[in-house]
């Protein structure tokens, strides 16, 4: 074993510590406004409208035929016979009528004045007074001593 003299006793001396604390604050400087704005024009709209009729004219004719005449088209007219079998001391086709179907088409021009919208987005900026401080926005430090 070892033993160590006994001395005088050892002194402790307090030093000094010193810590850093960082504290952070938020400032509202502006605030951001989002609206949306409509604008409407007026637009005229013109088309060509199409009809499409049916005439049909009946034409009496009562002639005698020898046989059956077939459905016939003439130009832009579709002629559709129409007999009828009478009796006599023989048979014979006597035409009756011809019923004509034409098709007429007619264009009319159709305008409207129609509205129509159109939104966009506006974005605008307000900016707040800065704090009266001059170093407010930087970040402070406390100094606290340890003893």
């Amino acid at each position: 074993m070892h033993i160590q003299p006994a001395g005088p006793p050892e002194v402790v001396l307090p030093l000094h510590e010193e810590q850093a604390s960082i504290t952070k604050q938020q400032f509202v400087t502006g605030r951001v406004r989002v609206s949306r704005v409509t604008h409407e024009r007026g637009q005229f709209l013109n088309e060509a409208l199409v009809r499409e009729q049916i005439e049909i004219d009946r034409t009496a004719i009562d002639k005698p035929i020898e046989a059956m005449p077939p459905i016939r088209q003439e130009e832009d007219v579709i002629v559709i016979p129409i007999v009828e079998e009478i009796l006599v001391v023989e048979r014979r086709l006597v035409l009756k009528e011809e019923i004509r179907v034409r098709r007429v088409r007619t264009s009319k021009n159709y305008g409207e004045r129609v509205t129509l919208r159109r939104q966009e987005a506006v974005v605008s900026r307000d900016l707040l007074e800065q704090p009266a401080a001059a170093g407010a926005a930087e970040p402070s430090f406390n100094t606290n001593q340890a003893g």
